[in-house]
């Protein structure tokens, strides 16, 4: 791993054409590293006014980041390598808590990643708790002289550049800079240790009861649906009409095997069933792994992979570490696997556990040939029609086959480049994609998630012509005919029943076609408790302090108002409650402590003693959107009331909570 010094490029010294590549640098570390400038020899170039900033309250220029090491990410969200360094940067936060700070710049590659909402999303789907820039022009990538996503520069405290590197893991080689460049600086009395608060975008929005789910298969026979709830790091199982049956997984981040309710997962993708044995193979993405759910036995257990990703080569066998497995399918014995971070399709034998590569070489490219010999991008989606393997090859916006003969080939049906991509319908070679990550083979054509063009289409295999099925190419959410529905970067698809089902991931929601009468719906679940309960493990209830009530001794109801946000109901699916409790008894409900919330005015009865006491109400509220109903949150508050009873309290209390509270 090389880290380079240089001085900053001020001119346009490169271009986007020159970025022609996400590959990771593997240049092993060297033994001790060179000699680093700490001083620095260039003022870092300050970030442009105009920019958009996120995760932040407002700009913040380099000057006020004097004192502070600064570490710039340069990244696109589409891509795996970028991906694979959040968790290194998540480890460097939290070591240089009080003298690091990470500005993330995104220069998009897509040009759907460009548009800063976009980019909000995917902060909150990475969970990115440092400042964002969108640097969709590419002032800040070209002043800095950035050649390949991801690349890392280092500036010093007093704002000059120490150097920078390009690829994936980062730790080692950034723990040990930005550690020797503390030291250095420390002794001069130039490291500065006040604390940092971002505001986080993830705190401006109500926690969404899905959470980006990944992909979806659906069982015609049994009339389930299969999905991953993929930041709620669980799998879901519910009826093809809406109930929830199963959340699998604890809710927390980890690779942990045992009972649905104690095992952990790590924003899973992929799934597919085996109706014979009741069983559920799981791409668990970031935990590098594929798991196996026993619905029978109730048990999740790890197949292959080990929670850390394999780095170099294409090491086969058993017990081996995986790279971003994102999607699978099972044929007979064998799991055929989209292995997005080696550019590759692998296969795992279900009774041996033994992992090889079935096709690509590893090298990042659109290439044809034989299986051994091609080139794949970073593959995310994978079908069969019994014959061939499809799968989208999300870089280089294709879709692409692959032959199930070992002595087969790859070939391209859609897409010609890593920079080839659009919104086109028609034939080679000026048909064209944005960055689809799903397929599905279906009565003769194969269904693609465009994900950038937030659309869904069809490719004809024999004539390769694509014709849009469901979009516009607006993102949104809007429920109708297929030709004005509106989705928001779709990740998965599946057929049942006559109906295409859709993991519309940005908009948290499974959304549902109807081949037939071709209208699409969102699915309204029941049962959400069940999803609500598991999703709020291990998150702390906001406490809110209300102000000071008089009562009466006599008072016997307390009304509670509840207001919910702008276009938004309870949701008359699901059991909202609210549980009340009293310090020391000083008040009571009359007939019972928990109440069901069923309007946004809850009454009360309750009998006050005389004295001074803590009410506390625990309110669990589920609601969602008037025009949606399959569009859910949830918020869980416990409101504490300081009561005084006595002469002169009021006869009937009346209490008002905001859900848009903290």
């Amino acid at each position: 791993m090389r880290f380079t010094t240089f001085l900053v490029v001020m001119s346009v010294s490169c271009h986007l054409g020159l970025a022609q590549s996400d590959a990771p640098t593997q240049s092993p570390k060297p033994k001790t590293l060179p000699d680093i400038p700490f001083e620095g020899q260039m003022a870092a170039p300050d970030f442009p006014e105009g920019i958009d900033w996120l995760n932040t309250a407002q700009p913040i220029p380099l000057k006020d980041l004097r004192g502070k090491v600064v570490l710039l990410d340069f990244w696109t969200y589409c891509c795996i390598n970028c991906m694979h360094i959040i968790p290194d940067l998540r480890k460097l936060e939290a070591k240089y808590a009080k003298e690091l700070v990470v500005i993330g710049v995104h220069s998009a590659k897509f040009e759907n990643e460009k548009l800063t909402e976009n980019i909000r999303e995917a902060i909150k789907r990475y969970e990115i708790e440092h400042p964002v820039i969108n640097d969709k022009d590419f002032r800040v990538w070209r002043s800095y002289g950035a050649r390949s996503w991801p690349t890392l520069m280092l500036i010093n405290p007093q704002g000059k550049v120490i150097g920078g590197h390009s690829g994936e893991g980062i730790y080692d080689l950034f723990d040990e800079i930005i550690g020797q460049t503390i030291r250095y600086f420390d002794p001069k009395g130039l490291i500065d240790r006040k604390p940092i608060n971002f505001q986080l975008e993830k705190e401006k929005q109500p926690r969404s009861i899905l959470s980006y789910p990944g992909k979806v298969v659906a069982d015609e026979k049994s009339r389930q649906l299969f999905f991953t709830d993929s930041n709620h790091n669980r799998v879901i199982v519910a009826s093809l009409s809406g109930d929830i049956l199963e959340s699998i997984g604890e809710g927390g981040i980890g690779l942990k095997d045992g009972p649905f309710d104690q095992a952990l997962f790590f924003r899973p993708q992929g799934l597919c069933f085996d109706p014979k044995n009741e069983l559920i193979y799981v791409a668990d993405t970031e935990n590098h792994a594929i798991r196996k759910i026993d619905l029978k036995a109730r048990t999740v257990t790890t197949m292959a992979g080990n929670g850390r990703q394999a780095r170099r080569g294409s090491q086969e066998g058993r017990g081996i570490e995986l790279n971003s497995p994102w999607d699978l399918i099972l044929i007979g014995d064998t799991l055929y696997i989209a292995m997005a971070g080696p550019h590759q399709l692998w296969t795992l034998d279900t009774k041996t556990l033994e992992a090889k590569v079935f096709a690509g070489t590893g090298r990042e490219n659109i290439a044809d040939g034989s299986l051994k010999e091609s080139a794949l991008a970073q593959p995310s989606g994978i079908s069969t029609d019994g014959t061939k393997l499809y799968f989208a090859d999300s870089e280089v916006s294709a879709v692409r086959s692959a032959d199930l003969d070992p002595a087969g080939r790859v070939e391209t049906l859609i897409g010609q480049g890593l920079f080839e991509f659009g919104d086109k319908d028609g034939t080679p070679p000026g048909a064209r994609l944005q960055h689809p990550l799903g397929v599905a083979y279906h009565d003769g054509f194969v269904y693609v998630a465009d994900t950038y063009n937030h659309k869904i289409k069809k490719i004809d295999p024999k004539t390769k012509e694509l014709t849009t099925f469901i979009g516009t190419g607006k993102r949104g959410v809007a429920d109708g005919p297929a030709a004005s529905a509106l989705l928001n970067e779709p990740s998965g698809i599946c057929f049942a029943d006559g109906r295409l089902y859709i993991a519309d991931a940005n908009n948290h929601l499974i959304r549902v076609c109807d081949l037939k009468l071709g209208i699409v719906s969102t699915m309204e679940w029941k049962g959400v408790e069940k999803l609500a309960r598991k999703q709020s493990i291990g998150a702390k209830v906001p406490e809110l302090e209300l102000p000071v009530q008089k009562m009466s001794s006599t008072t016997r109801l307390l009304d509670l108002k509840i207001t919910l946000p702008k276009g938004t109901k309870i949701n008359s699916n699901a059991a909202s409650t609210i549980l009340v409790k009293s310090a020391d008894g000083g008040i009571v409900a009359t007939s019972k402590s928990e109440y069901p919330i069923e309007t946004e005015t809850i009454s009360i009865p309750i009998k006050a003693h005389p004295g001074k006491t803590m009410l506390t109400l625990q309110l669990v509220v589920y609601y969602c959107d008037k025009g949606n109903a399959g569009l859910c949150y949830f918020k869980e508050a416990s409101l504490r009331v300081p009561v005084e009873v006595g002469d002169g309290g009021e006869e009937r209390v009346a209490l008002n909570y905001s859900v848009a509270a903290p």
